[in-house]
């Protein structure tokens, strides 16, 4: 039958019903007071995801990577020096963005799968200081979430800012912006909260607000003063005409997120990976990457011996219509990853290991059946309330 594929992937992850009738609901014109009380209460939510009373939040008609790229514009100027530490292809992405613009790019290399460990980071800006370390929290490729807070610490205390990317973390694992001391953190509507993708939000310090008064790096479109004066309107706007529909359905989003709060989200996502860890592990699959158990967005999955792990994704989409993603970089045809955050429920999970189990047989690797279900129900019998 042609049915809706299953997404088992980190992101864009699937879209609750709620969400749907919300984006189909007819337009709310974004030039008057119901987009603005639209607007007002989606930055109020992200306000409160990001834990910041301090921080001014923007809303910008994009995916992440334009809100990454917002920060570069906004915040340096051709010749600055920025610190990236390099652990997968998501911190690459920002050495990428910012040699684009003509930034000095200083790195440290990782092994990809490893922690970034502060100690390298804060030796590193010793010896070479710079205007900003780029961050990302949630490496997707290779499923390890980064110590932020320690670096951010590291990047403060040699007078560096902190920019974060928490696209795929945001909601999803801890973040505490004001207690952390993050600068700039740029998230996206299509991951934990479940809303289409579309829509980046940008978190902004009064220390960022200060490095965009010297900052001379074109832009237009992602002008953050323009947007803040936008949102500073008695009903706040976007400056250029936004995608009133994606934001319709992320206020839904944000609503059905919060009406369990943040606690419970972080509870569910923490059994949800363990569960897809359990499973893995019980039918001798090995796990890859640092720091498993606090990655509670992705895992990765080394293939069996002999088998390859795009080979993995593509059988079982075919067969069974449940969407794996593929290794990234050095990773690509030996891990396969499993994404377990925003709108996926016990049962999701389940019906994704079952999957698995019977595409790994039908590839010749040896498997007891049943015993990926078997191990995810016991942890979800385990923490249930």
């Amino acid at each position: 039958m042609n049915r809706p594929e299953i997404i088992l992937a980190p992101g864009p992850t699937p879209i609750p019903p709620e969400v749907l009738l919300a984006q189909g609901s007819p337009l709310v014109y974004h030039r008057g007071p119901g987009f603005g009380t639209l607007m007002r209460e989606v930055t109020e939510h992200l306000r409160q995801l990001y834990r910041t009373t301090d921080a001014d939040v923007l809303l910008m008609t994009s995916s992440g990577t334009g809100g990454l790229e917002s920060a570069i514009q906004n915040c340096f100027s051709p010749g600055d020096e920025v610190f990236v530490p390099l652990a997968g292809f998501f911190s690459d992405r920002w050495k990428r963005l910012a040699e684009a613009y003509g930034l000095t790019v200083r790195t440290v290399e990782y092994e990809w799968g490893t922690k970034i460990r502060p100690d390298d980071v804060a030796a590193a800006l010793a010896e070479h200081p710079v205007k900003a370390v780029l961050l990302t929290h949630s490496e997707t490729s290779t499923g390890v979430i980064q110590p932020i807070e320690e670096l951010a610490r590291v990047a403060h205390e040699a007078g560096a800012l902190a920019v974060v990317d928490v696209v795929s973390s945001l909601g999803a694992v801890p973040f505490d912006f004001d207690g952390w001391g993050i600068d700039v953190a740029v998230g996206g509507s299509q991951k934990a909260l479940s809303a289409s993708p579309g829509i980046a939000f940008v978190a902004i310090s009064d220390r960022a607000w200060a490095a965009t008064e010297s900052a001379t790096n074109p832009r237009f479109y992602f002008d953050w003063k323009i947007y803040r004066q936008f949102a500073a309107l008695p009903d706040p706007e976007n400056p250029w005409t936004p995608a009133i529909s994606v934001m319709q359905g992320l206020h839904a989003a944000l609503e059905l997120y919060f009406q369990d709060g943040v606690d419970v989200a972080m509870k569910r996502h923490r059994s949800l990976s363990r569960a897809v860890k359990e499973g893995a592990q019980a039918l001798g699959l090995d796990l890859f990457g640092e720091g498993l158990q606090d990655n509670w967005t992705v895992t990765a999955i080394r293939a069996p011996e002999g088998l390859d792990a795009d080979t993995i994704t593509t059988r079982i989409r075919t067969d069974f219509g449940v969407v794996l993603a593929p290794g990234q970089g050095p990773l690509k045809g030996k891990v396969f990853r499993i994404g377990h955050f925003g709108y996926f429920s016990e049962l999701d999970i389940l019906r994704g290991l079952a999957a698995l189990e019977m595409t790994l047989e039908r590839l010749g690797y040896p498997v007891k059946r049943g015993a990926a279900v078997a191990a995810a129900e016991g942890v979800f019998l385990d923490t249930q309330d």
